[in-house]
Formats: C-alpha cells, structure tokens, sequence
C-alpha cells in the first residue's frame, strides 16, 4: 500500500462531498476541510451549512470556514495542521499563499475533460453545446483558473437524454475514483503531468444568468431541447410568455417533434392536453412547467384549470 497522506480538502456542494467521502474512506487522512461560510437561506434566514461541512462535522473532521482566504489568522491555521497535499473540488480561487503551502502540492477536480470548459457551469455547458462525451480532469493549481498541469483524466459518454441531474450523479463517482487515483500516484511519485494547450478556439463554460438560460425559440428544436436539459434540475430554463403582459415561466421537461412547418417560432399549439411550441424545424413539447406563482406542474394538468390566450405566443429570448 502506498503512503498515508495528510490532506486539507476544500470544497463546498455535494459534487465534493462525493470525493471527499471516498478520500476520507481511503488510507490517507482528512485532516481538516475548508469550505464556504454559513450562509442564510429560506423564508426563516436560518443558516446554512455547506454539504461539505455537514460531512465533515458527522465525522469529525476539522472544519475551517475563513471568510478572507488571505487573512495571516486563516493562513496560519492552515498551516497547523501541516498538509501534505491539498485537495480542491468545487471551491473559489485560491491565493498563491495558500496553493503553493503543501509540499506535494495542490490539485483542483474540474468536471470537464480540460482545456475543454474552464469555467464555473462545465457539466451544464457539454449538455447545452448537445457533446457526446465528457468527463472529469485532475490537474495542479497554478496562478490562472483552470489552466494548470494536467494528472489524470476519466472519460463519461453523455446519452442523448441526459440532463444535469443524471450527468452530476456519474461525474461525481468518476471523479471520486480518479481524485482517489491521483492522491495516491501522488503520495507513490508515481505522477506525469501534460501542460494544457494555450489559446485556440475551446468551448467556455461561463456562469449562467437570466439570458443564457432563456430559451430563443428561433433555434434547432434539437437546441432548445439541449437547453432545457442542460438547466434541468438546477436553475431550469426560462421562457418569456406573452399573453396579456410577458410573464417568465419555468420549464423543466421537454421532448421533441422535428418536422418542416409554416408557423412562427414561439408559437403554441394545444392538442389532446399536449403543449407544444414552434421552433426553427419542429415543435418542442413541454411537460412540466411552472407558471409564474404556481407550483410545478405536467402539461395535462396545467391544463386541466389554465388556458391560453387565443393571441398567446412565446417570445424568442431575445428581448
């Protein structure tokens, strides 16, 4: 068996409490976590802990929460605890002080097979950009975002139905296994690393807002179906109503119907408790949706007590 390591993981959602379980099962040893502050949420302002944070407290691990990543109290605290190695999965940027501290290093796991998608939405963007494949890297930090030395590398088919849901699960067991892979190649000096390519024309994956996750319907059906899985179940793609005022509603599942017609994109047909909308070559049909301060829905039973206006349509996204 290879060496134990003592190792200070950061990270913040459930994406890295995955990894960090699985290193915390390892031989190696957790010795403290670092993660996001507490923050307030709900309609009660209670606080809330990261899922990170939860893990570590119910099996008492160390728990560091500094609110400055460059203050000497966190920096000094840090160090205490005397790293061999640092682990980053899912967390803010990191000051050189702070990256450059273990002498085995740090290294980040990104969701994507990089240089393809540095950035804050990798799994969204693979699915929206409709990629057959992606997957999850192990790479060293350096003094840019994403850009470090690459260790390891796990590829993951993407089925023509996935969504963010399906494609986290997976990413996140791959990426446990190979974050385990790499401790240990690490803790063996086992390692090669392969320097990332500078420049070309390689897909991003920017932070999602009110405009990349609203639907254009003057696109491939195939496209706006890409989307909404690409958003489904978090934070769901957006679509701009247009009855007797524009209204954003919330769509979380679709299908598609590709077939040549003549109406407008935006356009909505209503048949046998089906919602369907014109796109640029064929209809997308909706079956769960959210009106503005209504519950979650299926298209059936939307229906059931909503209609459409005669004049009703969906505008392109593009306001």
């Amino acid at each position: 068996m290879d060496k134990s390591l003592n190792i200070v993981f950061f990270g913040t959602p459930e994406f890295a409490t995955g990894v960090l379980e699985t290193l915390h099962k390892s031989h190696h040893n957790i010795v403290a976590v670092v993660t996001a502050v507490d923050k307030p949420a709900g309609r009660g302002r209670k606080l809330n802990e990261s899922h990170v944070k939860q893990f570590a407290v119910a099996h008492n691990i160390p728990v560091l929460q500094p609110p400055n990543l460059k203050s000497s109290e966190f920096i000094e605290e840090l160090k205490s605890y005397k790293a061999d190695l640092q682990v980053i999965v899912a967390f803010r940027m990191l000051p050189k002080v702070v990256w450059s501290m273990p002498a085995m290093g740090t290294f980040n796991l990104h969701a994507s097979l990089l240089p393809e998608y540095r950035g804050a939405a990798p799994i969204n963007w693979a699915i929206i950009n409709r990629d057959k494949e992606t997957g999850v890297t192990t790479f060293f930090i350096d003094e840019k975002i994403d850009t470090g030395a690459i260790i390891d590398q796990s590829h993951c088919p993407i089925l023509h139905d996935e969504n963010v849901g399906t494609l986290y699960g997976k990413l996140m067991l791959l990426g446990s296994e190979l974050s385990l892979e790499t401790v240990n190649e690490i803790a063996a000096g086992t390692i090669s690393t392969q320097k990332q390519p500078i420049g070309g024309s390689l897909k991003e994956a920017p932070k999602l807002n009110s405009t990349n996750t609203t639907i254009d319907w003057n696109q491939a059906v195939e496209d706006v179906d890409a989307l909404v899985r690409g958003l489904y179940p978090y934070p769901v793609a957006k679509a701009q109503l247009i009855q007797e005022k524009t209204e954003t509603i919330k769509v979380y599942k679709t299908s598609m119907e590709v077939i040549s017609h003549e109406m407008k994109t935006g356009s909505i047909i209503i048949e046998n408790d089906i919602i369907k909308v014109a796109c640029k070559n064929g209809f997308l049909i909706i079956h769960e949706l959210q009106l503005p301060n209504k519950k979650r829905m299926d298209s059936k039973s939307l229906l059931n007590g909503f209609q459409f206006h005669s004049n009703a349509r969906f505008d392109n996204g593009l306001l």
